[in-house]
């Protein structure tokens, strides 16, 4: 399916690929999408506009599929998912080659997104050690148990940036505790989950279990809308996030959106110039800034010339390119447009471009691409400061004091991660107490918590439910409490017993 030339993608429904009801040989222009490659803007294969029909195949057969499904044990699940893990290992080569292809992550980049969608798998695979109920006698005669309970059929609707890394997310863990998935692929990179699909089956998952399905928003609506999905987790932008939640939430729909960010780094005095430029250097720049996890704020206690001119020769000896430390492209034009105008908005207000990613757009013909930008701002009204660009690019602002940058931090309205550099404990200690945010660092930009911590921001990085994502936050989401107390009649006659 992959290799061939301009390839139109299908559906996944009930274990096979499926033709969209909206495909139709006499319109077929409207019933698909280019998807292109970012490196050179050519397109690579069509992606299906999937409509409320689409959307009812897939759900029938996920909820067709659940009652045998769930009734299996977790043990059972998670011994299919052991096979999909080793599949995984197995194809994680030919996984990051589609990753760069469709999205322009690096190869080495792609590769550790793989991996680290793989370690979500393996807290699945922990699941029939950790999930089980507790059980406790709460008065004489009386006891107490809980187990968990799958939902029904649940929907994963995932964006560009992480092909495999973000489904893996949700999907291990919703289905080992027994639930079934329709999981919607964003339209710009569809190919790679195409393929995970077909490692389920080959892992011996059962027809029904997950099913893809493409399209835009109104697929995104119509699986909300669906009766029978009983809950949802998406991940893009917050203004999308947001209305996602509130959809769910007029059906009473169990939801957890996840949102965007803007994470700010906070540079002691005290920290140490080398380490902390060059982790700058890779949490703005890594993965071309197209991560929620980016810190693209960095705050100086002080003027702290030295770090920052080391961050400006690291960032200038960046290239372009697919190879490991190069830097790829962004994901369509939308995006190049997108940073660009906040580059050129700062430099306007009168911010000193310190490294200009500009020149990267007109050396390259083909494809999108933006370079590695340092801004050192003078103006906290910047809107570079204050929005997720979601491209490679550094705000720097010197502040007088502890206080004025945990209040700039503080002031966020996204609260999903933040960093501290120092050599002392005693200050990180300080500003990871005042930090509003989820996920905190010290000395590390891209404070991403490994599993069997979970995954998730606080505030406007968050709506809807207020479980994490991944870890034991996901197994809170995708499962139901049953609380059982029992009591038993003493028998008047248990002579038998002796």
């Amino acid at each position: 399916m992959f290799t061939q030339e301009q390839p139109r993608l299908r559906n996944w429904i009930n274990g096979e690929f499926t033709n969209p009801v909206s495909a139709t040989t006499d319109s077929p222009t409207t019933a698909y999408l280019p998807v292109t490659s970012p490196y050179n803007g050519k397109v690579i294969g069509h992606v299906p506009i999937s409509t409320s029909l689409d959307v009812t195949q897939a759900v029938g057969a996920a909820h067709a599929a659940f009652p045998a499904w769930s009734s299996r044990t977790i043990k059972d699940r998670a011994a299919i998912l052991l096979r999909f893990h080793a599949l995984l290992t197995k194809h994680a080569d030919q996984l990051a080659d589609m990753v760069v292809l469709e999205h322009g992550k690096n190869k080495a980049e792609a590769l550790a997104s793989v991996l680290k969608g793989q370690e979500t798998v393996e807290y699945a695979l922990s699941l029939p050690q950790v999930v089980q109920g507790k059980m406790l006698e709460v008065s004489r005669g009386i006891s107490c148990c809980d187990t968990r309970v799958p939902l029904g059929v649940v929907a994963s609707v995932v964006p560009f940036n992480f092909p495999v890394m973000v489904p893996m997310w949700t999907l291990p863990i919703a289905i080992a505790m027994g639930n079934t998935m329709v999981l919607k692929p964003s339209e710009k990179v569809p190919f790679t989950m195409c393929k995970i699909v077909e490692l389920l089956k080959e892992a011996g998952l059962p027809d029904g279990v997950v099913n893809l399905v493409h399209g835009t928003a109104d697929a995104v609506n119509a699986l909300i809308d669906h009766p029978d999905v009983k809950a949802v987790t998406f991940v893009g932008t917050s203004h999308i996030a947001e209305m996602v939640s509130q959809r769910c939430h007029r059906l009473n729909k169990r939801v957890l959106a996840l949102g965007g960010a803007k994470n700010h780094m906070i540079s002691a005095p005290d920290c140490s110039v080398e380490m902390t430029s060059t982790d700058v250097v890779n949490s703005y720049s890594g993965c071309s800034g197209q991560r929620c996890m980016a810190a693209t704020v960095l705050l100086t206690i002080g003027h702290q010339q030295e770090l920052v001119d080391k961050i400006v020769a690291k960032s200038e000896s960046l290239k372009p390119g697919s190879k490991a430390g190069e830097v790829g492209p962004v994901i369509d034009q939308a995006s190049v447009d997108k940073i660009t105008r906040y580059i050129n908005e700062a430099e306007a207000s009168g911010a000193k471009i310190l490294v200009d990613g500009r020149p990267w757009t007109k050396a390259h013909h083909e494809g999108y691409w933006v370079g590695p930008t340092v801004i050192l701002h003078t103006n906290k009204a910047d809107a570079a400061l204050h929005d997720e660009i979601f491209g490679p690019v550094l705000s720097i602002l010197a502040v007088q004091s502890a206080e004025e940058a945990l209040a700039i931090e503080n002031a966020n309205p996204y609260g999903n991660a933040a960093c501290i550099y120092t050599s002392s404990g005693a200050t990180a200690d300080h500003f990871i107490k005042r930090f509003s945010a989820g996920m905190c660092g010290v000395n590390i930009g891209v404070a991403v918590p490994r599993e069997p911590f979970s995954f998730g921001g606080w505030n406007k990085s968050r709506f809807g439910s207020h479980c994490d994502i991944t870890g034991d936050g996901g197994v809170e989401f995708f499962s139901l409490r049953r609380k059982v107390t029992t009591k038993w009649v003493p028998q008047e006659n248990a002579s038998w017993m002796s």
